[in-house]
């Protein structure tokens, strides 16, 4: 596989094109930050983990039956992934109250919901990334029904799958955000990344009652170094993935 002309560079990772046109080459970057990008960082040894990562998580999701666009893990920074044709939407699920969900509702964070909430935001950083309904996803041609309704059902079961990873490494879902996109052939898939970056994640070993915060809510809310927590998810990831034989693409 040839590594060819960049594509494409975000907050966190270059994306680049291959010798193969449904390929695309990943760089993950040690660039961290918040608020729309309006706090930024340069943390070594953040896009090597995140990569890490964002591959075994990938690797025990296909384990369960949640396929995604990861091909396969180049090297401490790099992997090849399917190339999509993205929709436009942040796809946010929550388990438990908290960050801008607990403060437009009034409601104390760590509060346990109901049922898990499935949200929508249109992805644009001009606009800010401004909430948007099933109806509004419709209308703007962002998805078809047919679309959203899979986008939807692949979701759940990424949080239903997930929530079972992380409680085995005793670690809290609190909630997370993914992305995804259509294959060349029409088939559409979880994409984008799976890590503490996008993801907010508790510590269930700390039996204090204290929130530990293993996620980037620690840069987020100047709350410590992310490293350490990044490396103890990689490490817990790593021992489930061993323990329960977890083939992995690298």
């Amino acid at each position: 596989m040839e590594k060819l002309e960049k594509l494409y560079e975000g907050k966190a990772k270059k994306l680049y094109a291959t010798d193969d046109s449904d390929i695309l080459w990943v760089d993950y970057m040690n660039q961290a930050t918040a608020g729309n990008g309006a706090k930024k960082a340069q943390i070594e040894g953040k896009g090597n983990l995140n990569n890490h990562i964002t591959s075994v998580i990938f690797d025990l999701l296909k384990a369960r039956g949640v396929d995604s666009h990861f091909v396969k893990r180049l090297s401490d920074t790099e992997q090849l992934v399917r190339k999509m044709d993205m929709f436009p939407l942040e796809i946010i699920m929550r388990n438990t109250a908290a960050g801008s969900f607990a403060k437009r509702y009034g409601v104390e964070e760590g509060t346990d919901l109901k049922k898990p909430i499935l949200e929508f935001c249109y992805k644009s950083d001009d606009l800010g990334d401004p909430f948007i309904n099933d109806d509004g996803i419709v209308a703007l041609g962002l998805a078809t029904e047919e679309e959203l309704a899979e986008i939807s059902r692949q979701a759940r079961a990424v949080n239903a799958a997930l929530v079972d990873i992380f409680s085995k490494i005793d670690v809290k879902l609190v909630d997370f955000k993914i992305e995804e996109g259509k294959t060349s052939d029409g088939r559409i898939l979880l994409a984008d990344e799976i890590t503490p970056d996008t993801c907010r994640l508790w510590d269930l070993k700390d039996k204090s009652g204290k929130i530990e915060h293993l996620d980037k809510d620690l840069f987020r809310r100047d709350l410590g170094d992310i490293i350490p927590a990044y490396e103890e998810i990689y490490a817990r990831l790593t021992a489930l993935a061993e323990a329960e034989g977890v083939e992995r693409a690298e």
